[in-house]
């Protein structure tokens, strides 16, 4: 069973006017679980049909890696229900048999006894195993989407610097977090796949047993029901695209008129009135979607339930004349009753679960296509081994070009990095600096060319030692929402985070007054918007940031703007403290636009256009005689702002200002 309507094409065409106005059409997200809007719709009965052995095969690894031993339980509470439920009915129709028989009804009754018990056993026994499987179950679910939520963030966390900043695969990771949780609820709807179709197994099978006829009966009942479920699971799932817009955009309307940006905006241009009243129409589009739904579900459920009417008169009907003609006794035709009843709502439950484990599967489905390109795409493991202090990171002939770039960021650069120096990169924006580092420290790998740490190149390297041996300060380094504490430990997470060592850290880079401060000192939680947190300035971050570098305490330190929010004084005293690192045996490099600092750098090398220009130290490159003059004119440049600061404009004398007449009055009158 197909359906043509394209639930894309139905929400456009209920596209608002108010949409069309403020968002010029269809308010749609663009992430990657879109992809599967209307794929559900898609699927008839038998591709269904065909895809659910794969798709439980699924569920059940995810299920067995999650909890073997909840697993085994499910699988055995179900087995043991449907093996109570087909015994149960055995039991009733011979207990019917025995009640129905002749002869005095004491001696019936105590013909009938052992059945009854029997009975009454059974059902302990299946709703013990009901009970087992629900507990299992409830604790699976939990466990499977803990369980495929850690593999897909541990491979993504593996995987090259490119994957991360690749929009293709960023969709397929916004797919993929919804497939952890789909990963949960399908473990649920297959047990109750399971469930149903066990339950159906049963019934059927003992119907088989008692009647040839009574099978097709079944199928005859349950039909109905099973239409207008299936039926109703597609009207809701396309009027959800129509109307879901709808309800996007208002809300989207709403948070804007409490927003705290645009509160002073929203005031003074009076646009309150205007917002409210597309909210207003948005709603309204959304509200008449859900009472058409509404109307659907009706007319569906009284066609459904006419046939179901019809479906058990004529299987009444059926077993009337069948006991008419002598062809079925009275007791078998009563245990028919209550299996094709169970077999019925088997069918009826069996069809909605499945579609509820279809739609799931889209999900888990794109999990695994990201763990795949994950692992595809991830760093490799092992490799040649990388000095603790190579004597000179060297780069030869290097190349570098991101992927879409017109041009290349870096071109044929070489360069030395020699150990236990300052080298200060300077350059306009866009010159290749930071790209430089991003090669040097092994998070890209260059196009052409070779990065040598010492002699290995970081394209045969180990890059977990290269990335050991680099401490990074970017100038928009990650401000974590967590305490003080872990915020400069996180810079070696596998380090102890001991109030003497995160605090010697923390007066390196001159934060331990401001961790003084805090409420809580070390243990207070840097994130606005909770209990307890504290919001910081930006100077003082950078700050907390060149401790987390001091606490991972790299082979080279790389500081890539470090003082851009910091005052005069504490600037100085960052510099300072950076070129002392290079008496300690450490490499440090340094971008900055701020020229004075790199006076003292023991190297500085100029990029302009992804190539180094010049290089040399701070007197040869100011030196007029040598070099090609490229600092030497961006220092001076700077120089001049410093020396020569613009002249306020000044007003013209007070007396040659016109003066209004009422004006002129007041100054009379003052002057006299």
């Amino acid at each position: 069973m197909t359906n043509s309507v394209d639930p894309l094409a139905a929400s456009a065409e209920h596209t608002s006017e108010s949409e069309k106005l403020l968002f010029g059409g269809e308010l749609t997200y663009d992430y990657g679980w879109g992809a599967h809007d209307g794929a559900w719709l898609k699927l008839g009965l038998r591709t269904m049909a065909a895809s659910l052995p794969r798709q439980v095969a699924v569920a059940v690894r995810l299920a067995r890696e999650a909890d073997p031993r909840a697993f085994t339980t499910i699988a055995v509470s179900e087995i043991a229900r449907g093996i109570t439920q087909a015994v149960s009915l055995i039991a009733v129709n011979t207990l019917l048999v025995e009640l129905l028989a002749g002869g005095d009804i004491t001696g019936r009754l105590r013909a009938a006894l052992p059945s009854l018990v029997l009975v009454a056993v059974l059902s302990v026994i299946g709703s013990a195993c009901r009970s087992a499987s629900s507990a299992a179950t409830g604790i699976l679910e939990p466990k499977a989407q803990r369980v495929a939520t850690e593999r897909y963030l541990g491979l993504v966390a593996r995987v090259e610097l490119e994957a991360i900043e690749d929009d293709a695969f960023h969709k397929l990771m916004d797919s993929a977090q919804w497939g952890a949780d789909s990963a949960r609820r399908m473990v649920g709807y297959c047990t109750a796949v399971v469930t149903s179709a066990i339950s159906l197994i049963a019934a059927a099978g003992v119907l088989t047993v008692l009647h040839p006829v009574l099978l097709p009966l079944l199928a005859f009942m349950a039909l109905p029901s099973a239409w207008g479920s299936l039926t109703m699971a597609r009207h809701r799932y396309i009027s959800w695209h129509r109307f879901v817009q709808h309800v996007r955009a208002a809300k989207l309307i709403g948070q804007l008129l409490v927003n705290q940006q645009a509160a002073a905006e929203i005031r003074v241009h009076d646009a309150a009135p205007f917002l409210l009243t597309h909210f207003r129409q948005m709603a309204e589009t959304s509200e008449r979607e859900q009472t058409r739904l509404a109307w659907t579900g009706a007319r569906t459920n009284v066609l459904a339930d006419s046939a179901r009417g019809i479906a058990t008169v004529t299987t009444y009907g059926v077993l009337g004349l069948l006991l008419w003609h002598g062809q079925m006794g009275l007791a078998v035709a009563g245990t028919a009753v209550l299996a094709i009843r169970t077999g019925a709502s088997s069918i009826t439950d069996l069809v909605l679960r499945v579609t509820d484990v279809q739609e799931e599967a889209l999900f888990v489905a794109d999990l695994e296509t990201l763990c795949t390109e994950a692992v595809r795409r991830a760093i490799p493991a092992g490799g040649l081994a990388v000095p603790e202090n190579p004597d000179q990171i060297r780069f030869e002939k290097v190349t570098f070009t991101y992927p879409g770039a017109d041009r290349p960021s870096l071109h044929e650069v070489d360069l030395v990095i020699p150990r236990g120096r300052t080298v200060a990169l300077v350059g306009r924006n866009g010159s290749g600096k930071s790209t430089l580092v991003r090669l040097l420290s092994g998070a890209r790998l260059p196009d052409s060319g070779r990065v040598l740490w010492g002699g290995v190149s970081t394209a045969e390297a180990d890059r977990g030692q290269v990335f050991d041996r680099v401490a990074m300060v970017a100038q928009d380094f990650f401000r974590w929402p967590f305490t003080a504490r872990v915020n400069i430990g996180i810079g070696r997470s596998s380090a102890a985070m001991d109030d003497a060592t995160i605090q010697a850290a923390a007066a390196y880079a001159g934060a331990d007054e401001l961790i003084k401060g805090l409420p809580r000192g070390l243990d207070s939680l840097l994130a606005r918007g909770y209990k307890g947190g504290q919001e910081i300035s930006g100077g003082q971050w950078q700050k907390i940031g060149l401790a987390r570098a001091r606490h991972r305490d790299g082979a080279v330190l790389i500081v890539d703007e470090p003082t851009s929010a910091l005052d005069p004084a504490a600037e100085q005293q960052v510099f300072d403290q950076i070129h002392q690192l290079a008496g300690t045996g450490q490499t440090t490099i340094l971008i900055t636009h701020r020229l004075h600092s790199v006076r003292h750098a023991d190297l500085i090398y100029v990029l302009d256009e992804g190539r180094v220009v010049e290089h040399g130290t701070f007197a040869e490159l100011m030196d007029p005689t040598t070099g090609v003059g490229a600092f030497r004119e961006m220092y001076e440049l700077q120089a001049r702002q410093f020396l020569n600061p613009p002249v306020p404009t000044q007003l013209p004398p007070a007396d040659t200002l016109p003066i209004e007449p009422a004006d002129a009055v007041g100054e009379g009158q003052a002057l006299s």
